[in-house]
């Protein structure tokens, strides 16, 4: 069994990155990962201001999958996400949606106690760990691990959970791939700037895809096939996952433009993944039952 150790850290997915691993293709690793604020805040009183902001949403790696090339698909299995037993949250000024209105930071340790976040003695939300920032290198400019792109990157999409495949684009030879940022449970939207934040590790079947040209990031789950898109604006990103999944459906499948877009119409569901990241993070979900029957092998992700 690989591993990468929660000390190997990026702060940007970049071409230049130096990788930490070397893995054959279908190889299992597991990665252990540092909260996204790399496990600084420890308790409450933990003074926001003096918080190191350029050490926020570290990934650990990169891993090189050896024989990928730029345009194969990387194909990632989340096989198992384990948490610790203590998250935090932070919001405040000119953090999340409610920015605007806060005036004070405000630092919330989060215990993980039967399988639940417990926010107070009346409230405890079930956990729903899932995996913030997962990517490759971008092709030439880095890019911050706490911005979205093709590339994947901070995502925030809850689909990113135990038992989904996510593809990725291969933009350098050997992928670079890298994950961080768990968090024990989160809500579509993430609208306050966070999830549950939560150190933890990942354990993950890496493997490859080559000659096909898909719509990426993509994912497959028993539930849906999902294509995911990320824009400045977020009526631009729900547009592009919607025109992904057509594209997908079309290209892949062989399904009419206009059948497509019926069936996505009916049966889809266009979700928000996250608002308050420098990108905007939607994705379009349709039950994989459809496309099973228009096609779509699931085994060629390895499902």
């Amino acid at each position: 069994m690989y591993r990468v150790k929660k000390q190997d850290v990026i702060y940007a997915m970049s071409p230049e990155n130096q990788p930490v691993l070397k893995v054959e293709a279908g190889s299992i690793v597991t990665v252990e990962t540092c909260d996204c604020f790399e496990d600084q805040i420890q308790s409450a009183d933990t003074v926001f201001q003096e918080l190191d902001w350029n050490r926020i949403n570290p990934a650990s790696g990169p891993i090189y999958i050896e024989g990928t090339e730029p345009g194969d698909i990387l194909v990632v299995n989340i096989q198992k996400i384990e948490i610790k037993n203590q998250g935090v949250m932070v919001t405040g000024p000119e953090l999340g949606v409610m920015g605007f209105d806060l005036q004070e930071n405000v630092i919330k340790m989060i215990p993980i106690q039967d399988g639940q976040a417990v926010l107070s003695d009346k409230l405890q939300v079930p956990i729903n760990p899932m995996i913030g920032v997962i990517g490759t290198a971008p092709a030439k400019e880095a890019i911050s691990c706490g911005t979205p792109g093709d590339h994947g990157g901070n995502m925030d999409c809850k689909q990113m959970r135990e038992g989904t495949t996510l593809l990725l684009p291969v933009n350098v030879p050997g992928a670079l791939f890298a994950l961080g940022d768990l968090h024990a449970a989160m809500a579509d939207g993430e609208v306050a700037v966070c999830g549950v934040e939560i150190a933890g590790e990942v354990t993950v079947k890496l493997d490859v895809i080559k000659g096909k040209q898909w719509p990426l990031p993509m994912a497959v789950n028993q539930e849906h096939l999902i294509t995911i898109a990320s824009e400045k604006e977020l009526d631009k990103a729900a547009d592009r996952a919607v025109i992904n999944m057509v594209q997908f459906l079309h290209e892949e499948l062989g399904v009419e433009k206009a059948e497509a877009t019926f069936l996505l119409s009916a049966a889809g569901d266009l979700r928000i993944c996250q608002v308050v990241d420098p990108l905007k993070t939607a994705r379009m979900e349709l039950p994989l039952a459809y496309a099973t029957a228009l096609g779509f092998d699931s085994k060629i992700v390895g499902r």
